[in-house]
């Protein structure tokens, strides 16, 4: 087992490539410790590398409402009346604090989604 730092384009490739290899390693064993280390080391370097931003919060919302059946009356009863749902989704009202708070608590989106700028 010979591990090295993730440095460039070519060592990614490699890691990824020997990760492919020993994918079926048993915990505990000699490959399954090489397994465990390169996915640390290739999870930093898609970190560094391949950033991924967070969503806009009002795309966050309609996701989260596609990934749990709702539809927007159901979310009236969490930030208030049909026609303020529809505000909020189409942009043209902001997010309150309170309305942040109970999505949050509702729909399990994470606040430092729900308040950035849209």
């Amino acid at each position: 087992m010979k591990i090295a730092p993730i440095r460039n384009e070519k060592d990614y490739q490699n890691a990824l490539n020997r990760i492919e290899k020993i994918f079926d390693a048993k915990k505990g064993t000699e490959k399954g410790d090489e397994l465990e280390i390169l996915s640390i080391l290739i999870d930093r370097y898609e970190n560094e590398n391949f950033p991924i931003g967070m969503p806009d919060p009002i795309e966050a919302i309609k996701f989260r409402m596609e990934q749990m059946g709702m539809k927007q009356k159901d979310l009236a009863k969490v930030v208030g009346f049909k026609s303020r749902v529809s505000e909020i989704l189409s942009k043209k009202r902001k997010l309150s604090l309170a309305m942040i708070r109970k999505l949050n608590t509702t729909l399990h989106i994470p606040t430092e989604v729900l308040v950035q700028e849209y």
